[in-house]
């Protein structure tokens, strides 16, 4: 069994004062595909290069298993990389990309090309064993990069954003495959990317990190329906969820209709002291012919399947955005004037900008 764990984990980089991964505790489970995802410079490469062995802790410790691994040389971390722009070595066939790591382990030639080969039906390779890497595919390199790790066998797997050079089409293909290759290997997998899609359809659990601190780890469906703040709340989902600060007046109003809540969220958000900020899902929002919360349509995005209907309010005397997603065909046209309605659940957030309610609401 292999376990992963970052205790009290900590990177500053020289010449900085503020560390780009602060006291990470983090327990990954043995078999675990676990997404590291937040915007640039959140400290999720960081995190992974960390436990890589390519960057030094500066406080805390990582854990491979049981070995505590913080100064431990990344050759002898047994892991295996799986890198953005592939590394491949042009000048040798796919087979001895593949088999490279073996043969400098010292592993007899017969042994290597039996798991090479094995590796390379797992990842529909066979094909191409002989071939270079210049004439294959952006796909097929990146099946090579992650066969070269696969063929290992290592205790863990680091994948730093191995898609992101792959096309709209290929990457949600290839995400699919990697998803599924890893169930099926089991391997403890720690995988980063800042696409929050490729997060929330790939990972076991979902790790996310802002300014080096982790806001939430969590499976994604709780992510996505009950995030422990705004940053989550906001970070996640496309289009993100739509924020809106209510003020500090009770009863809670959005425009100049009244926000009602359900059950006890309706009492804790109405004895919440200070400003709160309320947040519903697009597909909580609905635009409808009439109603207490008037709108004017800005833009329409009709992408077949779905419309995305954005749309600006007036509240506490701003023109505020919000988006709302609707099923085609939808009639509106830009600049008409629309009434909405909140159907689903909405989030209320206190002050600091955690969630302290979450419940269906309607406006009056």
């Amino acid at each position: 069994m292999t376990e992963v764990r970052y205790a009290e984990a900590t990177r500053t980089y020289p010449g900085t004062e503020i560390a780009a991964v602060d006291k990470l505790n983090l327990d990954i489970g043995d078999g675990e595909l676990l997404v590291l995802v937040g915007p640039s410079g959140s400290g999720k490469s960081t995190a992974l290069r960390m436990l890589a062995g390519l960057e030094p802790l500066d406080d805390g410790s990582v854990y491979i298993g049981d070995r505590d691994v913080s100064d431990v040389r990344p050759r002898d971390r047994d892991i295996a990389m799986v890198f953005q722009n592939y590394a491949l070595y042009p000048q040798l066939s796919v087979a001895e990309n593949m088999g490279f790591a073996l043969k400098q382990q010292g592993v007899p030639k017969e042994e290597r090309t039996a798991r090479v080969r094995e590796t390379a039906r797992t990842l529909d390779l066979e094909p191409f064993l002989d071939r270079k890497p210049k004439p294959l595919s952006g796909g097929q390199r990146q099946r090579v990069a992650m066969g070269r790790a696969i063929v290992r066998r290592p205790a863990v797997y680091l994948m730093d954003e191995p898609l992101s050079n792959l096309d709209a089409k290929l990457r949600v293909q290839t995400r699919t495959e990697v998803a599924e290759l890893q169930a099926r290997l089991g391997v403890t997998t720690v995988y980063v990317t800042h696409d929050q899609v490729e997060a929330m359809t790939m990972g076991d659990r979902v790790a996310v990190l802002k300014d080096g601190l982790l806001q939430q780890v969590d499976a994604p469906g709780t992510l996505y329906h009950r995030p422990d703040n705004i940053f989550v709340a906001g970070f996640i989902g496309s289009p993100a969820m739509n924020l809106v600060d209510v003020g500090e007046t009770r009863p809670l109003k959005l425009g100049d209709a009244s926000l009602e809540l359900e059950g006890e969220a309706a009492a804790v958000a109405g004895n919440g002291a200070g400003r709160l900020t309320v947040g519903f899902r697009p597909e909580a929002l609905r635009v409808v012919a009439d109603g207490p919360l008037k709108a004017q349509i800005r833009t329409v995005e009709d992408l077949g399947s779905e419309v995305f209907v954005h749309v600006t309010v007036d509240h506490l005397g701003q023109s505020i955005p919000l988006v709302a997603k609707m099923a085609p065909p939808f009639e509106g046209e830009l600049e008409d004037t629309v009434a909405l309605q909140i159907i689903g659940t909405t989030h209320v957030f206190d002050g600091g900008g955690l969630r302290i309610s979450s419940s269906r609401a309607g406006l009056r």
